[in-house]
């Protein structure tokens, strides 16, 4: 069985197929590497199209003789889709019909990378698949678009469709971004002997869940979700910021100040998944704890800035 990792090359992606070739499936990739890293898939075996979700051609060149896709190919984050509202459509929304014209015909399934930030800001603790969705940022809005028109086309075509929304992925192969999660700039700046920056008092919560897990969750939906459906992927559990800061500088060993300034614009306050769905219908179960993920992605990032 041949299986189709859009983004494969990124953070998530590469984790995602490092898992699916060890499964022992047969795997190609589709990724611009704008974001993503060829050395994230070098030590596995498998087909690498260097292309573009937006290039019609490219797309459907990718698409062929593949039963199953997990589309993660996006322009990622509240922050950036702020700076960059335009491209954000295009390739999340846009890139994301291509994805779907050309799987119509033939592909049986479709695992989507959504987000929780789809969700907005919370109106009830914890939240499940059923919360409104009311996005607060470019990005948000995109993604629940392309979500809105994966579950469509399941509705119109002979395929299942599987929207998988991410709280707050960490771990290995998550390098550092200015727009990106909070944990890899965290760790630039303390590799850099810089202060940590927390925007408002740090007392907001994030659901932080390892790349690992998610991999997991994305394996287990396209093996055993029967029918169309979206789910929640997270750890189920959640801790303030400003603990998070107390814990990165344990598993990391190294200390430093903490520099406070303005909360950002579309940000939630709050977030924490129910992941209630997800585990009775397809037997997820989130493994990793956060000190045990954050001492394993640490030691991976001192490796990688080693490599530099």
């Amino acid at each position: 069985m041949k299986l189709l990792v859009t983004g494969g090359g990124g953070f998530i992606g590469s984790n995602l197929a490092n898992l699916l070739v060890k499964k022992g499936y047969e795997i190609r990739i589709l990724d611009n590497f704008s974001t993503g890293y060829r050395k994230n898939l070098l030590n596995f075996d498998m087909e690498i199209i260097d292309g573009d979700v937006r290039d019609k051609e490219c797309v459907n060149k990718a698409m062929n003789g593949v039963e199953i896709v997990f589309h993660l190919a996006a322009h990622i984050g509240n922050v950036k889709s702020l700076n960059n509202p335009y491209e954000d459509s295009e390739i999340n929304v846009l890139g994301t019909i291509n994805i779907l014209e050309a799987a119509r015909k033939g592909v049986k399934k479709i695992v989507y990378s959504s987000s929780a930030a789809i969700f907005g800001e919370l109106l009830t603790m914890p939240i499940d698949e059923n919360h409104l969705q009311n996005p607060d940022s470019p990005y948000g809005v995109s993604k629940l678009s392309a979500e809105k028109q994966m579950l469509c086309f399941a509705k119109l075509y002979d395929m299942t469709v599987v929207c998988l929304r991410y709280f707050n992925v960490y771990g290995v192969h998550q390098r550092y971004d200015a727009y990106g999660n909070v944990i890899p700039i965290f760790a630039n700046r303390l590799f850099s002997g810089k202060p940590l920056i927390i925007y408002g008092g740090g007392e907001q919560t994030r659901d932080f869940v390892n790349v690992k897990d998610v991999a997991k969750a994305n394996f287990l939906a396209s093996q055993k979700a029967e029918k169309s459906g979206v789910y929640n992927v997270g750890s189920g559990t959640n801790i303030t910021v400003n603990y998070l800061a107390q814990i990165v500088q344990e598993s990391s060993g190294i200390s430093t100040a903490i520099q406070y300034e303005a909360p950002r614009k579309g940000e939630v306050k709050h977030c924490k998944a129910d992941i209630t769905k997800i585990k009775n219908e397809l037997g997820f179960e989130p493994d990793a704890d956060i000190k045990t993920g954050l001492k394993e992605y640490f030691d991976w990032y001192k490796k990688d800035i080693q490599e530099k």
